[in-house]
């Protein structure tokens, strides 16, 4: 049910805020750095535009620098906005496909100080689906795409249509950072959809290997991996190093 009442609206978005930091500093983190890199970087020196999906929406919760992230006009859109600031985040409300217009040329400003970070398949859905609007933000921004998939040792999901992921206290979590994908600016609508359909399937095998991961303990090579592109995709492969890393600070 919609909280309509501002003060309590408020209350309970700062305990959540609360909960939220005391759940996530429970947790093992394992990943978030490939081929020697860790991310978030600092986005003083190099910016980047984050995709998370819906279902591992508190894993961010752990970023540690300056960021936006897009948060559509849905129903608990106005809490989880309120979370987030309480969490150190910068808000942009609005849809990056659905007629939110404003909303991307909000996180296009904003790109030029910050990282940016969208769900591709919020606010309601397919689950991870891709929505071509995180390919018109790249394109329009162009930041490179950075798809991270969330895999977890011991984890709760909600009957929700995304399968919303708590994880366990004191469980581990796994975190596959796929190399940056440099979206080409100016794309048709044909391109878009085609970019779409690209980074759909990358994002897939990305999160297949974070849950690999977590139900193995080991990551799992690939050696029938596709060449390395001019933009980044198909480039996890075996030459490549991932490493386990402490939670950024």
């Amino acid at each position: 049910m919609k909280i309509r009442n501002p003060l309590l609206l408020r209350i309970i978005a700062f305990l959540l805020a609360w909960m939220v930091r005391i759940w996530i500093a429970t947790l093992r983190y394992n990943g978030f750095a490939i081929c020697g890199r860790v991310h978030p970087v600092d986005h003083h020196k190099e910016k980047f535009l984050y995709a998370f999906w819906h279902e591992s929406l508190m894993i961010p919760c752990m970023f540690r620098t300056k960021i936006h992230v897009l948060i559509s006009h849905h129903m608990d859109g106005e809490l989880i906005t309120r979370v987030c600031q309480h969490l150190g985040g910068d808000v942009v409300r609005g849809s990056s496909s659905r007629g939110g217009g404003s909303a991307l040329v909000e996180m296009a400003k904003a790109s030029e100080f910050t990282h940016l970070l969208i769900n591709p398949d919020g606010p309601r859905g397919p689950r991870r689906e891709v929505q071509v609007g995180l390919v018109m933000l790249a394109s329009r921004t162009g930041l490179p795409i950075i798809l991270v998939g969330v895999g977890y040792s011991r984890c709760w999901r909600l009957k929700s249509w995304d399968r919303f992921a708590i994880p366990k206290p004191f469980s581990n979590v796994y975190v596959f950072a796929h190399p940056p994908i440099a979206v080409p600016p100016d794309l048709s609508y044909d391109e878009l959809r085609e970019w779409r359909d690209k980074i759909e399937a990358t994002f897939l095998r990305v999160t297949e290997q974070a849950e690999q991961w977590a139900a193995t303990g080991k990551v799992v090579k690939e050696a029938n991996r596709q060449p390395t592109d001019e933009h980044g995709l198909e480039r996890m492969n075996t030459d490549q190093r991932l490493e386990p890393v402490k939670s950024p600070d």
